[in-house]
């Protein structure tokens, strides 16, 4: 009598075995939520512009100070990421958009971090009046502004060079807009996007102290923090306190690069698309015991659980993949004169708004 062999489901749930590393990755999550809840519970007080915060220079508050600043420094990453996601699909695949979606790129990024700060500090003071939030979401735009013009430009080149075997696969397997950017588009810029993230990152450490002593229309704003903690100890004349400032920066770097970036980068490897593999591949102690624990498979099944609704539901609002390698050249030009046209239309009144604001602007000063 021939058996017929059985196997597990995809959607079996697999069984979560109780181990050491399981104690130790659990302990770690539960205590980053703890610090996450610590956090922001003390970012949402009350806020008076009047009344200058005071920042204690003892050294004894620095870990204080590094659990404020690093939540600012992943938020901002957060939506560095989601932005350039967004903006680079965009200007990638549509030429008429890519006309002003990349020059106003490349001015943005020209504009100083103190720029921004300048004329945005109002603005988050108003939306949420009467509390901290506002200077955090001021600090947090001006790290934002620091970390998201170099991740925009790394996914757009990956997503102009993509290889046409994979445009003309997506269309052959019939999926989705949504499906191919997530399978596709976002796995194929994935090594760059973790490389230029990391340095995104990196960079904005300089600019930590600026948006954290916020100075805009006369008035001095601050934030505890890692920076503002240098800052001020650089105007009261304290040099040691410089140092263990400057000291807590370094191990913050270490053991965010540790903690996130080595293993970011060492998974990243799993989508490189060059036939010839590396002399020595990145390798990470966390992720090596993440894999050996049975938390992430835990995850993915909470993850695909949610992802099938929701893949379905931005199926049906994108619409398949079938756009034609050939176009009409009498409708892809009528479209491109009124392209032209909307865009000369805003770009002359913003202008003329300009000058009526100049003219009135002298007019007052008369």
């Amino acid at each position: 009598m021939a058996v017929t062999p059985t196997f597990p489901s995809r959607d079996a749930v697999p069984r979560f075995r109780f181990g050491p590393l399981d104690a130790v990755v659990g302990a770690g999550v539960f205590l980053l939520l703890y610090v996450i809840v610590r956090v922001g519970a003390s970012a949402h007080v009350p806020f008076n512009p009047s009344q200058a915060t005071t920042i204690d220079t003892s050294p004894s508050r620095l870990p204080y100070y590094a659990a404020r600043s690093l939540p600012r420094m992943f938020i901002a990453l957060f939506f560095a990421y989601a932005f350039s996601l967004g903006y680079a699909y965009a200007a990638a695949r549509s030429r008429r958009a890519r006309r002003v979606l990349i020059p106003a790129l490349d001015i943005l990024q020209s504009v100083p971090v103190l720029g921004f700060l300048a004329a945005t500090v109002t603005f988050f003071l108003a939306l949420f009046p009467g509390s901290e939030l506002g200077l955090e979401a001021a600090a947090i735009f001006a790290v934002f502004t620091s970390q998201a013009w170099n991740i925009t430009f790394s996914f757009y080149h990956s997503l102009v060079t993509q290889s046409g075997e994979l445009d003309e696969a997506s269309r052959l397997m019939g999926l989705s807009r949504w499906k191919r950017f997530w399978g596709i588009d976002v796995p194929g810029g994935a090594i760059g996007l973790v490389w230029n993230g990391m340095m995104s990152f990196g960079g904005s450490w300089f600019f930590l102290t600026a948006s954290e002593l916020i100075i805009a229309g006369g008035h001095r704003y601050t934030l505890p923090g890692v920076g503002s903690y240098v800052g001020v100890a650089v105007e009261q004349g304290r040099l040691g306190h410089v140092i263990w400032g400057i000291i807590t920066m370094i191990i913050m770097i270490l053991a965010v690069n540790f903690v996130f970036w080595r293993p970011l980068v060492a998974y990243a490897e799993r989508f490189r698309l060059e036939q010839t593999e590396a002399s020595q591949k990145p390798r990470s102690i966390v992720l090596g015991v993440l894999r050996r624990s049975s938390w992430p498979g835990l995850a993915g099944q909470g993850r695909r659980a949610i992802a099938r609704p929701v893949n379905q539901l931005m199926a049906a609002a994108t619409g398949i993949d079938d756009r034609s390698l050939v176009s009409r050249a009498a409708r892809r030009r009528a479209a491109d004169i009124a392209f032209a046209a909307v865009i000369a239309v805003v770009l002359g009144y913003g202008l003329y708004s300009m000058l009526a604001y100049i003219a009135a602007g002298q007019q007052g000063s008369r």
